[in-house]
């Protein structure tokens, strides 16, 4: 008890002492510790509540100097900084100090005069034309402060808008292209839209072959004298821009140079060792590469107009092929003819052509087991010279619980994957070609693993698959499996799980022989990888699989009339599975997000099966479904286990599934983020109780009164890179209970409800 007391004796001194130091120790004398800025705005009444609090952070931001950063509203930093004043700079405190410390924000760096121009400037770009902006300080002994009041005044409105009327190329493009403009009557002045509008129309005139064009050659002028508040938009094009700039492009030739190194650029670039092929020109001395690589990923034809979408298309394809480790580009004008042409120049630097990785990995779960695993991998990127990438990878692993009931019930885990993947679409007797910036891929992959649980069994498991992976655009992405093959090998199994069998009779699954062959679809929507993430966003993937229908109609099976038919003595799988995953964001304010997700899955096995293979049905519960149960202890729908000693081999799985999901994620600060989530679903089985021995676990017209939920709150630290997070979630229905609501039972005090009832979960990465 003492050593315990001690700890947190020490521990609390500690924090005494940190929080102790005074935030101004390290300000010289005369001088104050800036705390920051405030801003006061007097809009008018048409400015919404909204647009006045964003209005007031924007112009916060644009305030200098920053004061010193906050964590939970406290400056570590700069506690820590003044913690080591006087430690020397190349002395270890001196070091932690300049590395992980932050000097005093002074208020002598603050220029009031400055920071009130800004934000007058700032206020006139956005349409207050008639703001003023005054600034005053407010010191208090060693600590100071700026405060500014602006008067927007009314914000000025576009009456109209013009375009070139000349009859040139380039103004008859740009008058073409403003049906979408970003200029629209009725809506504010905005200087940001402005220049968002002279950017979109360059973009677009690239993709018309004016190479040469340049957003700065376009002049918008205002007029304000229209009165009410109103201004009118004059687009024209500046005197006297370059005669190039006005002229539409065309490709004439195109090299590539497939080995460039910087040292030896002046022979990498020597026209005279380029062989022409399909009309390219690529230059590869050593022959390390098969020329129609090139051909398939260039965009670019000769003859054809210059545009912006082929030219970075170009650039992604050969990027994506994961072959080359520098891709880069220029166009040079072809002086020698009439019409403006020019060559496009790729210079082409390799990526190491083997590589060979190793890689270790930890993991936590609820349930008190740790685990560990250990990945060797080698990747050959032109295993055929055509871009081909021969992969190969093995690992071993373990899940092991020292202490508890499940102590001695370890996992095992090894295996091994090979394959090849080539950078096309390779479809016996036909060509299929695609466009657009991503690189379609054919994979064929083959696998093995084995899985051993102490004291219960032991499982092989051969696999196999020959697909395409293919992208339409960053935000939709496809996989077509064709041929998708898996076989499963149970031996070894113990008299105790054997035993256990005869209490639980759904355990046998896991060690069924099982052999699928079948296909598969997945396609992925996401709106969230397409650059500034929308105020309102959505995720979709969905999934249709299907099994063994050629090798049901060859031997006329039928499990429910005990005709069950095998292939390599395992019965062969039948069955039709479709899943959709959608999640809706939504941006509440400029840092909190409301999430929500809901998860339909349907499989319907027929023939030669009475339920979905074990390893494609669906569970519930877990760190990233309903956090308040722990991984597959979900349903099926009503059914509960009886035996409660092997709790741990979590086998409750179904052929449905319907699961909804919503979570608040409030900031705290900086990367520190909340939780406050509710989740509900379950698992349901296809067939009835003659055929799967579980009662009340068919999915019928009730599905809706055996949904199980759960509540909970967390905690993120989300800082970009990765997102660590913990969540604690209560059951609030168990629908196997007589009375399924369970909220009336909650009790916090109680030891035994709180073991049975809360469960943490320990992740990295948001659960959805």
């Amino acid at each position: 008890m003492r050593v315990q007391t001690s700890k947190w004796f020490f521990f609390l001194a500690g924090i005494v002492f940190l929080f102790g130091c005074s935030t101004t120790k390290s300000v010289p004398a005369g001088d104050q510790l800036y705390t920051g800025a405030s801003v006061e705005l007097d809009v008018p009444s048409s400015v919404t509540a909204r647009q006045k609090k964003t209005l007031r952070h924007d112009l916060t931001r644009l305030t200098r100097p920053r004061p010193n950063t906050r964590f939970l509203g406290i400056p570590f930093k700069l506690y820590l900084y003044n913690l080591f004043p006087n430690a020397k700079p190349e002395s270890f405190f001196g070091r932690m100090r300049s590395r992980a410390g932050e000097p005093p924000v002074l208020f002598s760096e603050l220029k009031l005069d400055n920071n009130v121009t800004q934000l007058r400037n700032f206020l006139e770009n956005k349409g207050f034309f008639k703001a003023t902006v005054t600034g005053d300080t407010t010191v208090k002994k060693k600590k100071a402060s700026a405060e500014y009041k602006a008067v927007t005044g009314e914000q000025y409105m576009i009456a109209k808008v013009e375009f070139p009327k000349d009859s040139g190329d380039l103004e008859k493009a740009i008058r073409d292209i403003s049906a979408k403009t970003l200029l629209k009557e009725g809506a504010p002045f905005d200087l940001d839209v402005i220049r968002g509008e002279r950017e979109r129309i360059d973009a677009l005139l690239k993709e018309r072959g004016f190479y040469y064009f340049s957003p700065d050659f376009l002049l918008i002028k205002a007029d304000t004298t229209n009165g009410n508040n109103t201004v009118s938009l004059y687009m024209t094009i500046k005197e006297g821009i370059p005669t190039v700039s006005r002229e539409i492009y065309h490709i004439n030739d195109v090299f590539i140079y497939s080995n460039y190194r910087l040292n030896t650029a002046e022979a990498d670039t020597n026209k005279a060792h380029a062989e022409f092929y399909k009309g390219y020109y690529i230059v590869d001395k050593e022959n390390l590469y098969k020329l129609r690589l090139f051909e398939h990923a260039m965009q670019f034809k000769p003859g054809e107009v210059y545009n912006r979408t082929d030219h970075n298309q170009t650039l992604n394809r050969l990027m994506n092929l994961n072959v080359f480790k520098f891709v880069k580009n220029r166009f040079e004008p072809v002086t020698w003819l009439d019409s403006p042409m020019l060559n496009a120049y790729y210079y082409i630097t390799p990526l190491p052509k083997k590589t060979l990785r190793a890689e270790i990995t930890g993991t936590t779960k609820s349930n008190n087991f740790t685990g560990t695993e250990i990945t060797f991998s080698l990747i050959n990127r032109n295993f055929l010279r055509g871009g081909e990438q021969f992969s190969f990878s093995a690992f071993v692993g373990s899940e092991i619980q020292s202490s508890g009931a499940f102590s001695g019930y370890n996992t095992f885990r090894t295996g091994a994957e090979a394959g090849v993947s080539l950078p096309r679409f390779f479809i016996p007797l036909f060509d299929v070609r695609n466009e657009g910036a991503f690189t379609p891929r054919t994979n064929l992959k083959f696998g093995y693993d084995i899985l051993n649980k102490q004291k219960l069994y032991t499982l092989n498991s051969f696999r196999g698959s020959y697909g395409y992976t293919w992208k339409e655009n960053i935000r939709r992405n496809n996989e077509l499996y064709p041929i998708s093959i898996n076989y499963v090998q149970p031996f070894n199994v113990t008299q105790a799980y054997k035993d256990s069998v005869l209490i639980r009779p759904e355990l046998a699954r896991a060690t069924e022989r099982q052999f699928i062959l079948g296909s598969y679809y997945t396609f992925t929507y996401n709106d969230r990888l397409a650059g500034l993430v929308p105020l309102k966003s959505f995720f979709v993937n969905g999934v249709i699989d299907i099994s063994g229908n050629i090798a049901g109609l060859a031997t006329g099976a039928n499990a429910k009339k005990g005709e069950v038919k095998e292939i390599f003595n395992a019965p062969f799988s039948q069955y039709l599975k479709i899943e959709g995953d959608a999640r809706y964001y939504i941006k509440m304010g400029l840092h909190n997000t409301w999430a929500n997700r809901i998860i339909v899955g349907f499989g319907m096995p027929y023939g030669n099966s009475l339920q979905l293979p074990y390893i494609k049905q669906f569970f519930s519960g877990g760190n990233n479904s309903i956090r308040a149960f722990r991984s597959r202890t979900v349903g099926p729908g009503a059914y509960h286990p009886v035996d409660r000693n092997w709790r741990y081999i979590s086998d409750q799985t179904g052929d449905i599934k319907l699961e909804f999901n919503t979570e608040l994620r409030p900031r705290i600060s900086g990367p520190l983020y909340g939780a406050l989530f509710f989740d509900a679903g379950n698992v349901w089985l296809y067939n009835d109780s003659v055929w799967t021995g579980k009662s009340q676990a068919q999915f019928t017209s009730k599905f809706l009164s055996q949904l199980a939920a759960g509540a909970g709150v967390g905690i993120r630290l989300d800082i970009e890179l990765f997102v660590i997070r913990l969540d604690a979630a209560v059951p609030l229905r168990k629908p196997w209970e007589s009375n399924p609501w369970v909220m009336s039972q909650v009790d916090f005090k109680d030891k035994f409800w709180r073991r049975e009832n809360i469960v943490f979960n320990f992740a990295i990465g948001y659960p959805f």
